[in-house]
This record gives structure tokens, C-alpha cells and sequence, in this order.
């Protein structure tokens, strides 16, 4: 163990330095639903929350589209900045953001006229569907400023800069949760405004984040050098069809997965509205953890990028198992809370005692499957690195598509497991794509050494 822990210590360090301010910006786009959640859960009731359930497993689709396209600028910025190619990265940036404007406004487009026409056909409980939709509709808009401030984020953490992300993050969070309390309880000569008072708090919350991360890399002298050719004159086609190479395949990787628990949340409203209600407060949990583990990927993505760009693969390697044991540890740590604490952790959320009783026996499977999930995201995260998108995009799709949500359906439904057969067809796709990932990883990174 001492040789081992010698060997990757100096990794650890390096990476938790990149990762920790990564892992806290990501856990804000989680803290969003889960402030959303709590505020609706204790202040409106089971039925808004159920309603809240049925449009973050239909948002979150299409949330994580745009994040998985905003993905594609940053192991080539990694890339660029390892090479010292600085003016390239302005260049990236630039035609990005064409990239992301376009993708927002497709996926506002996707959201208004689309997914809510069909969530009349989904077999819900008709009162949780009417409180559903005017909240779907706000989150709907406030997709095309968090584009915006995703693919300035990913840039900005593409060349080492962590920080500042992590701090709008954690005051966009704030302003978050008091104005979605002003809004549902109706404060300050407002009407109380319910499911939508959250929504709009979000769409604010987003566009103030957008505002001030541009502010932030548009004016600091850090950037300056990495800017000097960033304008319409720098629009290129060819560049926007090397970050679409990598964030389309990204953007579906996140798909196959997300979709996978969307389904999931919607075979939970066949079964009633307490068993979606549960299922939205296991999940705002397990994802919290996973958007943490999601940021060491992140940082581990940058550390791969960088070490690809100057063609160092034996860094390569050892940052990248380093990424591994860190993950590891952490979600070891997250699933002993979520087991002892199962009985308690869901009156975060609610007090209907009934949605307690389903919630806490999801949390200890939440509990079990931590592991898959941390190595499977961090494993998606290197490769993202290495610029291997391809292959580990066929592999979440097998994972969870052709494994995770047939068991999660047959067990469920079929056999009549309820909740927890869904869940543990969920916990099956997740092990199938962290072993398929690392023998990828192992396969990639063995003959990058060996040529």
C-alpha cells in the first residue's frame, strides 16, 4: 500500500487540486433540482413534488444534451493549451458558443413543442401532470442561458481555471433557494406562485450565472492571451465539426444514462404518485453524489487531455488510475452515508411518511450502486481525454438500454417488485458500463505505451 500510495501521491494531489472546484460547480447544477425539491417537498406537498419528479426526469434529458455538446471544446482546449497552441483556444471558444446558441434555442424548441404535448401521454396522474407543464416550460427557457454558461465554464476549466466557476456556482445557488422560497411561499406582496414559483427562480439564477461567467473570462487577464483571435472572423466550419466529433458523442453518452433514469422515473408514475415521489428523492440524492464524481471526471478528462496533447502517456496513465482511486474512495464514503442514514436522509424532502418508507429503501440501493456509478463516469471522463468518444458511446447505450431498463421494467413491473425492481435494473446497467469502460480505458491506454 505504501508503494502504491507513493506512486500515484503526487497525481492525488495535482488532481484534487484541478477536481475539488470542479466537483462544487457540477454539484451546482444538481443543487438546483434538489433546492427546487426541498422547497416544493416542505412548502407545497407530495403531489407539486411528484410533479417536480415528472419534469426534472424529462428536463434532465434534455439538460444533459446541452451539457454533453458544451463537453466537446474541452479536451481540445486541453489539448490546444498542452501543444502551447493559445490562439487556437480563443478559436474553439468562439465557434463553440455558435454551437451553443444554436443547440439552446433546437432544445427550448424540442422542450415547448415536443415533451409537452407528450407528457399528456404518459400515463400520469392528471393533477401531477397540470402543475407539471408551467414549470417544464420555465425550465425550458432557462436552457439557452445555461448553455451559454456551460461552454464559457468548460473553457475556462479546459485551461486549469476552476475557481471562479465554482464560486458563481455556489452564489447562484443561493439566489436560487431565496427566490425560490419567495416565489412558492409568496413573500413580500407576491402571490405564492407553487411548482412554477421554482421555475422561475431557476430560469433568473441561470441568466445571472451566464452573465457574470462571461463578465468574468471576457475581462481578466488571464484570458487575454487565449483571446487575441476570438471574433466572427475565426467562424470555421471544420472547427465546429471537430467539437461536434466529441460533444455529440458526449451528449449521447450522458443521454443513454439519463434517459435510462428518466424511463425509470416514468415507469415509477405507472405505479402511483408516493412511489415518484420517493423515487425523486432517492435520485435528487444518488445525483448529487454522481454530479461530485462527475467533476473528478471532469478534471480527470483535463489532466488527459493535456498529457494526450503532449503525447506523455505514461502521465497519462498514472493521473488516470490516480482519477480512479480518488473516486472511489469518495463514493465509498457517500455510500456508507446513504445506508446509515436511509431512515433519515428522505425528511431532507418530505414528512409523508409513506414516501419515506419507499425513499429509504431506494437509498440503500442508491448505497450499492455508487461504486458502478463513480468508476463508469470517471471512466467516460478519461477516454473523453484521450479524444475516444466512439466505442464507450456504443458501450452506454448497451449498458443501459439493452441491459439496465429492460431489468429495471421486467423486475418492477413484469415481476412485481415495485420501486426497488426498478432500481436494482438500474444498478445492473451501471456495472455493465463501469466494466465495460475500464477494459476500454485498460485496452486504449496500454497501446498508446506500447507504439
Amino acid at each position: 500500500m505504501k508503494k502504491l500510495y507513493s506512486t500515484y501521491k503526487p497525481h492525488y494531489q495535482t488532481n484534487l487540486k484541478l477536481a475539488i472546484p470542479v466537483v462544487i460547480s457540477q454539484l451546482g447544477h444538481t443543487l438546483v433540482h434538489t433546492a427546487d425539491s426541498v422547497i416544493i417537498g416542505h412548502f407545497a406537498g407530495t403531489i407539486p413534488l411528484a410533479a417536480v419528479s415528472l419534469v426534472n426526469s424529462l428536463f434532465t434529458l434534455v439538460l444533459v444534451i446541452g451539457i454533453g455538446i458544451s463537453y466537446g471544446i474541452t479536451p481540445l482546449i486541453a489539448q490546444e493549451n498542452g501543444q502551447k497552441n493559445f490562439s487556437e483556444c480563443g478559436k474553439l471558444l468562439f465557434n463553440s458558443l455558435i454551437i451553443s446558441a444554436i443547440t439552446g434555442l433546437v432544445l427550448f424548441m424540442a422542450i415547448y413543442f415536443g415533451t409537452m404535448a407528450a407528457i399528456d401521454h404518459l400515463n400520469q396522474t392528471p393533477e401531477v401532470v397540470e402543475q407539471a407543464k408551467p414549470f417544464l416550460a420555465l425550465l425550458g427557457v432557462s436552457i439557452v442561458p445555461l448553455m451559454f454558461f456551460m461552454t464559457i465554464k468548460q473553457f475556462a476549466e479546459g485551461l486549469g481555471f476552476t475557481k471562479q466557476a465554482m464560486y458563481i456556482s455556489i452564489w447562484g445557488n443561493i439566489l436560487n433557494i431565496v427566490l425560490g422560497i419567495i416565489f412558492v411561499k409568496g413573500m413580500f406582496g407576491i402571490s405564492p406562485m407553487g411548482v412554477r414559483g421554482v421555475g422561475l427562480a431557476t430560469l433568473i439564477d441561470r441568466t445571472v450565472m451566464a452573465i457574470v461567467m462571461a463578465t468574468y473570462v471576457f475581462r481578466s487577464k488571464h484570458f487575454t492571451e487565449y483571446l487575441k483571435e476570438f471574433g466572427r472572423a475565426h467562424f470555421n466550419k471544420l472547427r465546429c465539426i471537430k467539437i461536434l466529433k466529441i460533444g455529440t458523442p458526449v451528449a449521447l453518452q450522458y443521454t443513454f444514462e439519463i434517459s435510462a433514469f428518466s424511463g425509470a422515473a416514468i415507469l415509477m408514475g405507472t405505479l402511483g404518485a408516493t412511489q415518484q415521489a420517493a423515487h425523486q428523492v432517492a435520485i435528487n440524492m444518488a445525483a448529487m453524489t454522481y454530479m461530485m464524481a462527475s467533476g473528478i471526471s471532469a478534471a480527470a478528462a483535463i489532466k488527459s487531455g493535456n498529457n494526450f496533447g503532449k503525447k506523455d502517456f505514461l502521465e497519462l496513465r498514472l493521473s488516470a488510475i490516480s482519477s480512479y482511486h480518488i473516486v472511489l474512495v469518495f463514493m465509498t464514503l457517500t455510500a456508507m452515508l446513504f445506508v446509515v442514514f436511509n431512515a433519515y436522509l428522505p425528511y431532507l424532502y418530505t414528512e409523508d411518511l409513506s414516501v419515506i418508507a419507499i425513499a429509504s429503501q431506494l437509498l440503500i440501493i442508491a448505497g450499492f450502486f455508487q461504486l458502478f456509478d463513480g468508476t463508469q463516469v470517471v471512466g467516460l471522463g478519461v477516454l473523453r481525454g484521450m479524444g475516444d468518444v466512439n466505442i464507450p458511446t456504443l458501450f452506454t447505450f448497451v449498458a443501459y438500454w439493452v441491459v439496465g431498463l429492460p431489468a429495471a421494467y421486467f423486475l418492477g413491473i413484469i415481476q412485481h417488485q415495485g420501486a426497488t425492481g426498478i432500481w436494482y435494473g438500474l444498478t445492473l446497467g451501471l456495472l455493465v458500463s463501469s466494466a465495460l469502460l475500464f477494459m476500454r480505458f485498460q485496452y486504449f491506454s496500454r497501446k498508446l505505451l506500447t507504439n
